[in-house]
């Protein structure tokens, strides 16, 4: 998404929104609204759902994050543990007083 797409849009999307971001179905964003996957307010008791825009971008880096660890892990048959870890090869990060 543009800078300028995002400033179209706002502070929260639509249903609709989402799903054209994502280009999926409008079902699909439902789908993860009602099982608690993505985060969503509904406005009134039976208004429509708005997603927070950051919400849905936490959501994608969220999801990218995963496929990008699934695929190491495919990767080979001993992956290393620390791409996986917040360990380094000489031990944990620690931060400095």
């Amino acid at each position: 998404m543009s800078t300028s797409e995002a400033g179209e849009l706002g502070r929260f999307l639509s249903v609709a929104d989402a799903a054209q971001i994502l280009d999926v179905d409008s079902a699909t964003i439902i789908g993860l609204i009602g099982t608690g996957e993505l985060p969503a307010l509904r406005v009134g008791d039976n208004g429509p759902w708005r997603i927070e825009r950051t919400q849905l971008e936490f959501w994608i880096d969220f999801r990218l994050e995963e496929a990008r660890r699934s695929a190491l892990w495919q990767q080979g048959e001993f992956a290393d543990v620390t791409d996986f870890s917040n360990v380094t090869a000489l031990g944990p990060r620690r931060l400095l007083p």
